[in-house]
């Protein structure tokens, strides 16, 4: 039901956490997988895990940030395999605590370039071709994107980090209606807190562990291939009538 074979998906922020765990998941149902990632070593023990799976594997150093990098990534990505069926647009940051009147424009801008920009210039690209290639008698595709629950709760002293999440999410729900005559699907992943780089020095914080990790129902931090699956559900045929939504992972977290 699941198998992936001949399938093609990019995974932006591909080379650890969330993005790694789905990147992974998406290898072992079968499909050829691209990753995108910024750092080069990082990079390379992410091709190395993805290799072992087998499958055609493209590992690429892209800023998603850079619109003419994405440009010309994605027209890499497509010589190689000559088609795209998902896109899975991961690659975020996140900026210190900052009280809100205190909020720099530089740093605002700086994480919108990533987690707003950044988004909007993959998915473009990877729409562009999939419409393209509806167009040519060959519809279908999945565009994901990661928000967070910081669009459920109020991320007190990280508003530009929850604005950016909270964007992704209702630019999913649009292009979910304005792309469905083409085939594709359009749903945001919206992670609690998840044992990545980016959280490790929140989690390692005791006193953030002591209150955080008791209102997670499951008792434990999620974990990268916590994201595998939904990923290929996400990615497979199965899904095809599933869009528009924002499918939270969290281990109960926004209910308790």
């Amino acid at each position: 039901m699941f198998d992936l074979s001949g399938k093609v998906a990019l995974v932006t922020g591909g080379n650890g956490g969330i993005g790694l765990g789905m990147a992974l998941g998406l290898a072992r149902a079968g499909a050829g997988v691209a990753i995108w990632g910024g750092d080069p070593d990082k990079n390379q023990a992410a091709r190395a895990q993805l290799e072992a799976e087998g499958g055609l594997v493209l590992v690429q150093r892209c800023d998603v940030s850079d619109e003419a990098a994405v440009e010309g990534c994605m027209a890499e990505l497509l010589e190689r395999f000559g088609r795209l069926d998902g896109c899975f647009a991961n690659a975020g940051r996140s900026m210190p605590r900052t009280p809100f009147p205190e909020i720099t424009a530089e740093s605002w801008r700086t994480l919108m370039g990533v987690n707003l920009d950044g988004t909007f210039f993959t998915l473009r690209a990877a729409s562009r071709h999939m419409v393209q290639r509806a167009r040519a008698g060959d519809p279908g595709g999945r565009l994901v994107a990661t928000s967070s629950t910081s669009t459920i709760h109020g991320p007190a002293g990280a508003v530009a980090y929850g604005a950016s999440k909270g964007a992704i999410s209702v630019m999913m729900r649009a292009l979910a209606v304005e792309l469905a005559r083409y085939e594709v699907t359009a749903n945001a992943l919206v992670p609690g807190w998840i044992e990545t780089e980016m959280t490790a020095g929140k989690i390692a914080e005791s006193r953030f562990a002591d209150a955080v990790l008791p209102r997670i129902p499951q008792r434990r931090w999620g974990r990268g291939d916590d994201f595998a699956g939904i990923a290929v559900y996400l990615m497979s045929d199965e899904s095809r009538y599933h869009t528009g939504d924002s499918l939270v992972i969290d281990g109960g977290y926004t209910l308790f």
